[in-house]
């Protein structure tokens, strides 16, 4: 996409956790980097070993409950002022750009400014954790399609489309859905599903701390589960779930502490904006 900033914003994935799953294209771009905007489910070893060593580094992540998280309009600001000051600029986003990663927000506010940009996929956590879990998402007499759903809320799924879900004719997948799997349990057995559809939760899937246990609807209901699960973690509901005890081939990890470095209450992109104030743009194309 062509524009009339100098710097051009690439919005790279960065796979769901394992380096060993960048993409080529990724580690070239990170090779070029003159600023590098990254989320906390990033793993460093990516940058360490990947990265332009002269590449300015500044963590933009968020993280469910945690006050130290970066405001979505912080980052945006951020991205316009480094496209004045740099030729590339990376927003390095955790699993794949285009799956929860509020990359709408970002693709706007460049795009508005008329700033060149390019998307990098990535390895997303959904078939990353499938793969490292022994799972197919879809499979012959098990699951047709898959479904990639986040619940944050009550009200964001319809009664009709827990109805649907509860069929179980695909394989569905729930983000950022570890404190609320007591509720969606509960709304899936409420919309008719069978109680004994399994699922798997899969704790910092793809890293040295990747921890899968499996449940069926009605255990996890009846056994009022309340083990924290550690984040990130995500899960996998449907018939596909049982193949994991047949097709394991990473053994759980004994280490169930946190992988990612928690966010910390850091200034650091405050005074980066502070600091592009008075500094001239680089040279137009």
């Amino acid at each position: 996409m062509k524009g009339e900033f100098a710097g051009k914003v690439f919005f790279v994935g960065a796979g769901p956790g394992d380096p060993g799953l960048l993409t080529i294209k990724a580690a070239k771009t990170l090779a070029t980097a003159d600023i590098i905007l990254t989320d906390r489910l990033v793993n460093q070893d990516i940058i360490n070993e990947y990265a332009n060593p002269k590449a300015v580094i500044v963590a933009v992540g968020k993280q469910g409950g945690s006050m130290a998280s970066k405001p979505q309009y912080e980052t945006n600001t951020l991205l316009l002022k480094a496209a004045k000051r740099y030729n590339n600029v990376v927003r390095l986003k955790g699993g794949d750009v285009s799956i929860f990663s509020n990359i709408l927000d970002e693709l706007e506010t460049v795009k508005a400014a008329n700033i060149y940009y390019e998307i990098i996929p990535g390895i997303s956590a959904a078939s990353g954790a499938a793969a490292y879990a022994g799972i197919p998402l879809t499979a012959r007499e098990h699951s047709t399609g898959v479904r990639i759903l986040t619940y944050y809320q009550t009200a964001a799924i319809s009664n009709e489309a827990w109805k649907d879900m509860a069929r179980f004719e695909d394989t569905l997948v729930f983000y950022m859905s570890g404190t609320a799997l007591h509720n969606i349990v509960y709304k899936l057995i409420e919309a008719g599903a069978d109680a004994n559809i399994p699922f798997a939760v899969i704790e910092q899937a793809t890293t040295p701390h990747q921890y899968v246990k499996l449940f069926t609807l009605e255990d996890f209901l009846i056994s009022n589960y309340s083990t924290t699960f550690a984040s990130p973690a995500l899960v996998i509901m449907g018939k596909v779930a049982n193949l994991h005890s047949q097709f394991a081939w990473l053994p759980n990890s004994a280490n169930r502490t946190p992988y990612f470095t928690p966010l910390q209450n850091h200034t650091e992109v405050t005074a980066l904006l502070n600091s592009y104030q008075n500094q001239p743009d680089v040279s137009r194309r």
